[in-house]
């Protein structure tokens, strides 16, 4: 029995391909809301400071998006499942410590070089794994499981931090921040790789068909025999790995190991996945969509700054945006539903 045949696909729904335009006004808006809140954005900055759009400006823009669309395409993973992983923030600083403390520094006489950066994804491997086993073989609320994972990782980075910040000397991992192509340096480049490849992942293989599945029908698909923790098992791995990328890119820009490397990008990164129209509930959105929304928050807050706005007044302008294209984006959802989740 073929359950889903082509990727999006849920249980029970019709076919649908991510990039044609949804046969219903409500999925149409769902699909290029975002995209025009975009446009519109970019074009109001531009009026308003007549620089926004200059090729310094927007290069400035894509070097501070690299990183959070990174952390919103593995996030989108687990939100497609209909879970969520909070732990982003400790495999940040676990994966910035390991490379830190590994490759070329100036506290030990660690040089594994190449394997540091081995190293220090498999650290987010690890903590996916974890994450993946607690939430699909224990059935652990993916809330608590990854709330309690985030703690543990921001701890083992403050054990493994020693008496000084570990500067890193390595020139690989220094090479991947200061490495420039364009005038773009290499995260830019890496960013763009990954958003690329796991949008292929997930509507190209069997794997990123049947975590969308998962998200529309799991009680569909456990009821066939079909071995859906695998599923929700390489979700959370795949979140942790990029995590950890994330941590040890910062970890290449700045120099050193931080316990406090990714403070502050968690929920800008479930932010940018609500906004690009990666829904909570599991089922519908992807890479592609969660990366236009972490677009979204930069050329916001990139735009506001440019016009003189205060921090406070960002944060209301930045809150506002979020929940008028959210309300609009799934208003055809709730009114379907009837419920709110």
């Amino acid at each position: 029995m073929k359950l889903v045949a082509k990727a999006g696909e849920v249980p029970g729904q019709p076919a649908s391909r991510s990039l044609r335009f949804p046969a219903r006004p409500g999925r149409w808006l769902q699909s290029i809301g975002p995209v025009a809140v975009l446009v519109v954005l970019a074009l109001a900055f531009q009026l308003a400071s007549h620089n926004f759009l200059s090729p310094g400006n927007l290069a400035a823009i894509a070097e501070a998006v690299a990183v959070p669309v990174i952390l919103a395409t593995g996030l989108s993973f687990v939100i497609l499942l209909g879970a969520i992983d909070l732990s982003l923030e400790g495999v940040m600083a676990t994966s910035s410590m390991t490379v830190a403390l590994l490759a070329a520094n100036n506290v030990n006489g660690h040089h594994w070089g190449i394997w540091a950066i081995v190293a220090a994804l498999g650290v987010g491997v690890v903590f996916g794994a974890f994450n993946g086993v607690l939430n699909t073989y224990f059935r652990m609320p993916s809330l608590i499981v990854t709330l309690g994972s985030w703690f543990i990782g921001l701890g083992i980075a403050s054990v493994l931090f020693p008496s000084q910040v570990p500067g890193i000397r390595d020139p690989i991992v220094l090479g991947l921040a200061s490495t420039q192509f364009a005038g773009l340096s290499l995260i830019v480049f890496i960013a763009v790789a990954v958003l690329a490849i796991f949008h292929l992942v997930l509507n190209y293989t069997h794997l990123g068909r049947m975590i969308y599945a998962v998200g529309g029908g799991e009680a569909t698909l456990v009821a066939t025999g079909l071995r859906v923790p695998l599923f929700k098992l390489a979700a959370f791995m795949i979140s942790g790995f990029l995590a950890a990328l994330a941590g040890l890119l910062l970890s290449a820009q700045l120099g050193d190991g931080n316990a406090d490397i990714g403070n502050g990008l968690l929920f800008p990164a479930v932010s940018a996945c609500v906004l690009g129209g990666t829904l909570l509930s599991g089922g519908r959105g992807g890479a592609i969509q969660s990366a236009i929304g972490a677009v979204i928050l930069e050329v916001l807050n990139n735009g506001l700054i440019q016009i003189g706005a205060g921090p406070y007044v960002r944060n209301i302008i930045s809150g506002a945006v979020i929940v008028t294209v959210v309300a609009i984006s799934g208003l055809h959802l709730r009114r379907k539903l009837r419920i709110v989740k």
